[in-house]
């Protein structure tokens, strides 16, 4: 299971890092293109502008488990560890509720679009729904993460935790 469970955060993190890498060589392309006098691509921006956010959402869960996130370890390296150790917890809990809200929202904002038939209509068309599929999705996933870190063996000097 725990195998699993990597190769999902391992999945996640690749094709993020594969829509940025292939976001660059289209922004690059569009760049040369339109200097040489090709002309301009309109779906690029619009690729573009789909692929950022969801490289954020499924980055995330994969950088919490790296413990790569943003975090403030000066605070937790300056308190006794048995207090960094609550305030971890803390935090984990609050991580845990907040993605609850997300995937409650999502879900019912892609199901909602779904129902409806909603497209979008720009230069590329596709249905709604397909927009709002990653957030339920990668915010479970980072439930879970913050759930395994929340029963993990916790804060280790210097504020980081074992992986």
């Amino acid at each position: 299971m725990a195998n699993a469970y990597r190769l999902l955060l391992h999945g996640c993190a690749a094709i993020a890092a594969l829509a940025l890498g292939l976001v660059a060589v289209l922004v690059s392309f569009e760049v040369v293109a339109r200097n040489i006098g090709l002309g301009n691509s309109p779906w690029i921006v619009e690729v573009s502008e789909y692929s950022l956010p969801l490289a954020t959402f499924l980055i995330a869960p994969w950088l919490l488990y790296r413990n790569e996130h943003v975090r403030l370890d000066v605070l937790l390296t300056a308190l006794p560890r048995r207090v960094a150790r609550w305030l971890e917890r803390g935090a984990d809990v609050l991580g845990v509720a907040i993605c609850a809200v997300f995937v409650g929202y999502g879900t019912k904002a892609m199901l909602d679009s779904a129902t409806q038939g909603a497209m979008v209509l720009k230069t590329l068309v596709f249905p709604e729904w397909w927009l709002y599929l990653p957030v339920p999705f990668c915010f479970t996933v980072l439930a879970f993460e913050f759930l395994r870190r929340l029963f993990s063996a916790g804060v280790v000097a210097g504020g980081a935790r074992h992986a």
